[in-house]
């Protein structure tokens, strides 16, 4: 019994070394610094959106129609008199939650299907196979195009579509993460012990694919906030007057001759967000990888 209080501390302090390591290759990377104070700087605005700026992101105020940055309006307004700085803000909101929703809905059930593939076989993962590489027989931002087709215009219906675009992606990632490593020592004796599929699939398999999944989740994340932009340009997705970067796009592209502002601080938050959570997920990558983990 003393050998075993001994050797807990011992493993619990091994583990929080390990971590800490983990933790400081990783913000030894200037690309993953880089995005975290980008990343950072976004969600700051977007919780503390009515501290930072005093103007309804909706109100409409048609004496102040297209004005140029200036003190009143750091960011000058759009054809409705409405404050871009406000309307950035609020936006970057939208961006996050649809980003972390649709990798939800997408991860989620991509996992799920890779998990039941890849450790099952035979007619399940041809027929799993079979339904993925149909979907993926269609560009992920076209089959969102589809799926909104059928369920409509609207925020919600994009975090939705945007999720199934990503589904097959996710069932290919972790399908061959759980061929590579179903045949382990440690899932071979897992089945010897008479565990249930379910508890070997889920504790055992999906807890040691989690390195790759996190990677790959923060990806997604940039992807979907690229998507629902595209859609929300496309009219497709927020609907008016919601404050959303890809709709502010699409609203100030008839006004770019007079009043540039309108569209280059959307694009340029699209392009910063997107690039900021990319350099991240590229950071991780190259940290959580074995096979890079001596480059960086």
């Amino acid at each position: 019994m003393a050998e075993l209080k001994t050797e807990t501390p011992i493993v619990v302090t091994e583990e929080k070394e390990r971590r800490y390591q983990t933790l400081r290759r990783l913000f030894k990377i200037r690309g993953v610094v880089i995005g975290s104070v980008i990343v950072s700087i976004m969600i700051i605005g977007a919780v503390f959106a009515p501290l930072l700026s005093r103007y309804d992101p909706t109100a409409i105020s048609q004496a102040e129609q297209l004005e140029p940055p200036s003190a009143k309006h750091l960011l000058g307004t759009d054809q409705l008199g409405r404050d871009m700085l406000s309307r950035l803000l609020y936006g970057a909101r939208l961006s996050l939650v649809v980003g972390f929703v649709s990798v939800g809905i997408g991860g989620g059930a991509g996992c799920v299907l890779g998990l039941i593939s890849g450790f099952s076989g035979g007619w399940v993962d041809g027929a799993i196979g079979g339904l993925v590489d149909v979907m993926l027989a269609f560009p992920g931002l076209l089959l969102a195009l589809v799926v909104i087709i059928f369920l409509g215009p609207g925020l919600p219906n994009v975090m939705m579509a945007v999720g199934i675009g990503n589904t097959p992606r996710w069932a290919r990632l972790v399908r061959s993460c759980v061929l590579t490593i179903k045949e382990t020592e440690y899932v071979i004796a897992a089945k010897a012990s008479g565990a249930s599929d379910v508890r070997i699939m889920f504790k055992h398999i999906l807890a040691n694919i989690i390195a790759p999944v996190i990677v790959f989740s923060t990806l997604g994340v940039a992807g979907s906030m690229l998507a629902a932009a595209s859609l929300g340009y496309l009219g497709l997705g927020a609907q008016p007057p919601t404050p959303e970067w890809g709709l502010m796009l699409s609203e100030a592209r008839n006004f770019i001759r007079v009043s540039w502002w309108a569209a280059t601080f959307p694009g340029l938050a699209i392009m910063f967000s997107v690039l900021a959570i990319n350099l991240i997920g590229d950071g991780l990558r190259d940290t959580l990888d074995p096979r890079l983990r001596g480059k960086t």
